[in-house]
């Protein structure tokens, strides 16, 4: 636990702080990230093996580049909106209550907003070391390095 600040019992989830970057992408790529907010609710209770953000697409909001992961499990659960997954195999119109899940090495996926209103969905994933992903639309890859950074480079492996 952290000597500076205590750790909070509970929270109201939407007062959480946004996270300072909107995307960890390079460019070109993160500044499609534009349209989310992620506010990481695990990092608040000092969370190591997995991850939770509480994440807002404003319409026309993509939640990620469509990317698989190597070792990370994924999974998703709609509060608000109507928000559609975006797979290598199709599309499926999500609404609130629905989730979805993404095993590692399984598909491609990615949540985008093509309504006019927000859409607000829980993410959650694990912290697996050695984790790699891959961007089948886009030239990039990304690999999770000892420090639980992600370094990006072009699929040729020459760095952004």
């Amino acid at each position: 636990m952290s000597q500076d600040k205590p750790q909070p019992a509970a929270i109201e989830a939407a007062s959480a702080p946004p996270r300072g970057r909107k995307s960890n992408y390079p460019e070109p790529f993160a500044s499609r990230m534009a349209g989310r907010d992620k506010r990481p609710l695990g990092d608040l209770f000092e969370l190591t093996n997995f991850g939770v953000n509480l994440t807002r697409l404003a319409p026309g909001g993509e939640s990620a580049l469509l990317h698989g992961h190597s070792r990370q499990d994924e999974f998703i659960y709609v509060l608000e909106g109507n928000p559609t997954l975006v797979t290598e195999s199709g599309e499926t119109a999500l609404t609130p209550g629905m989730c979805a899940g993404f095993p590692a090495g399984g598909q491609a996926h990615r949540l985008v907003n093509r309504t006019g209103a927000d859409v607000v969905y829980l993410e959650i994933g694990d912290r697996t070391p050695g984790d790699a992903v891959t961007y089948p639309e886009d030239d990039l890859t990304a690999t999770l390095d000892d420090t639980g950074r992600w370094v990006f480079t072009r699929k040729d492996g020459t760095p952004y």
